[in-house]
């Protein structure tokens, strides 16, 4: 069975490091995942991290930022993908997880959606400018697509994409 475990040597495989840091005890807990490259009498370089929260719902993933940056960096999303489900599934009570599609640009709106219809994310509803929609854009920081997957097919998905890479 893939876990962090199994994540963490797949990641030294490939010369990467894999560290999830995780903030708080009970109720909401904040969430880091981050690769990075680790280099001779240097520090690591980091080439990707996604940022999220959790509460303690089965419906309770929320996953914010994600950032991939540098060359030879194309196992880095699906690693931080992998292991941000598989720390959910097992560390916490939630089996669902939900993030928002921003929507800056049209052309980059669609290549988001894109992206996270890959990871089995399915459209909820649209937060846009209306009165209902203030408080979730206040949370998720703009207008977009907000969006739920399950984090098992998450991390099934995201673990085939990385095999994928090899």
């Amino acid at each position: 069975m893939l876990n962090l475990e199994v994540l963490e040597q797949q990641a030294r495989e490939r010369g990467l490091l894999l560290r999830l840091q995780v903030q708080g005890l009970a109720g909401v807990r904040g969430l880091r995942v981050g690769v990075a490259r680790a280099r001779a009498e240097q520090p690591p370089l980091l080439l990707g991290e996604l940022k999220g929260w959790c509460l303690p719902l089965a419906d309770g993933l929320r996953l914010d930022t994600m950032r991939v940056q540098g060359e030879r960096s194309e196992a880095v999303g699906p690693l931080i993908w992998a292991a941000t489900f598989a720390w959910a599934l097992e560390e916490t009570p939630c089996r669902s997880a939900r993030l928002l599609a921003i929507r800056d640009g049209e052309q980059q709106h669609r290549r988001l959606v894109r992206y996270f219809r890959r990871l089995g994310f399915t459209p909820l509803r649209e937060l846009a400018g209306g009165p209902l929609d203030l408080a979730p854009r206040l949370l998720w920081g703009g207008a977009g697509l907000l969006m739920q997957g399950d984090c098992d097919e998450g991390l099934q998905r995201s673990a085939r994409w990385l095999t994928s890479i090899r």
